[in-house]
């Protein structure tokens, strides 16, 4: 009886929907064009991948357990040595906000080649914008700013030169806005690196993408050899204070020779003997430190980390998005949705009151 009663009911939503028919025709035109002007004022936007493998060295901490740790999906710090700038850190250090603002002095070109300047000017002065939600955005900042005390904070330094400790309201929500836009992704098991830039420019895109790789490339660099390079700077100035010192002596030795040619003096040999040692002393310690140097130059290339490009940047030619179709078709099919409710709500709360009053 109870699933005659549910086809009955079933049955009886159905004849409903069937007499107001109407209704959808009406709603679904209504809710194409009001999707439709909604969503095809919406900038197109691009973008451009650019895909990084890391170098793996004998000195990985864990060596061959870490690899079959991260076949699990389960990283132990063993892809990175010693450093404690492991890949899985990598996009910590891109959403860093010195790191978002290093790129603002980039140079970028528009495809079309009417656009030529740096990258804070584009984002602030060169961004297309649906018209038609600006004022709900005017309208909704007026409502916030009656809730929210007004900025009074000032960034010391403005435009390329833009200072993180201290950045104004506008400077904070630009970089925040570029951190949706620059993504970096690693794959745990591979610790491949993704480096994801969208822009409303393809070319743009292709060209941020190819400086925030160089630029993390250069921040890894740096980090990993910075004690490295400090004693390399260190060695470099001994040695080149050493082959002074030794080009002295061997100046002062040759000199006291030249004077002092026909001299058979006891003195005269002894002194000779004794510059010719400081001489020979002076050139072994330019010897040991430009064997040193050396060692820390070798060192220093051991040190810098290679990666290797598995693909690079190039000029999207299709957008990514907005999806405008799936947008429009999804805006209708909930619109049936809510309509088919509406229509039937009446009939769903009836069935719902007699299953209450049946069970009391």
């Amino acid at each position: 009886m109870e699933q005659n009663k549910d086809i009955i009911d079933l049955t009886e939503v159905y004849q409903q929907l069937k007499k107001k028919k109407k209704v959808f025709f009406i709603v679904w035109p209504i809710v194409f064009a009001l999707s439709c002007l909604w969503i095809l004022p919406e900038p197109r936007y691009y973008k451009c991948d650019v895909t990084l493998a890391p170098e793996m060295t004998g000195e990985d901490l864990g060596g061959g357990l870490a690899s079959v740790a991260s076949q699990f999906g389960v990283n132990i710090g063993g892809g990175a040595g010693t450093d404690a700038i492991y890949p899985t850190l990598y996009p910590d250090v891109m959403n860093s906000n010195e790191f978002i603002i290093n790129l603002l002095k980039i140079k970028i070109k528009t495809l079309d080649g009417s656009i030529s300047t740096d990258y804070y000017t584009y984002m602030t002065k060169h961004q297309k914008k649906n018209w038609l939600k600006q004022p709900f955005k005017k309208m909704m900042g007026g409502i916030a700013s009656l809730f929210v005390k007004k900025d009074t904070l000032q960034s010391k330094s403005k435009g390329t030169a833009m200072n993180a400790f201290q950045m104004s309201k506008k400077d904070y929500d630009l970089v925040q806005g570029l951190k949706q836009k620059i993504t970096c992704n690693v794959d745990k098991k591979t610790e491949v690196i993704t480096i994801s830039v969208q822009d409303q420019d393809p070319l743009v895109s292709a060209i941020m993408a190819d400086s925030v790789r160089q630029h993390l490339q250069n921040f890894i660099i740096q980090y990993r050899t910075n004690k490295t390079r400090i004693d390399v700077q260190h060695y470099l100035k001994l040695t080149k204070d050493a082959k002074k010192e030794y080009d002295a002596s061997v100046i002062k030795y040759s000199s006291y020779c030249d004077a002092n040619q026909d001299v058979q003096l006891q003195s005269f040999m002894s002194k000779r003997d004794e510059l010719e040692n400081e001489m020979q002393l002076k050139f072994n310690t330019y010897s040991a430190l430009r064997t040193q140097l050396e060692a820390m130059r070798a060192k220093l290339q051991e040190k810098t980390p290679a990666f290797t490009t598995l693909q690079n940047a190039t000029v999207p030619v299709l957008p990514a998005g907005p999806k405008r179709m799936i947008f429009v078709i999804g805006m209708c099919i909930m619109a049936t949705f809510v309509t088919v409710f509406w229509l039937t709500r009446k009939s769903l709360f009836k069935t719902t009151k007699k299953d209450e009053q049946t069970k009391e």
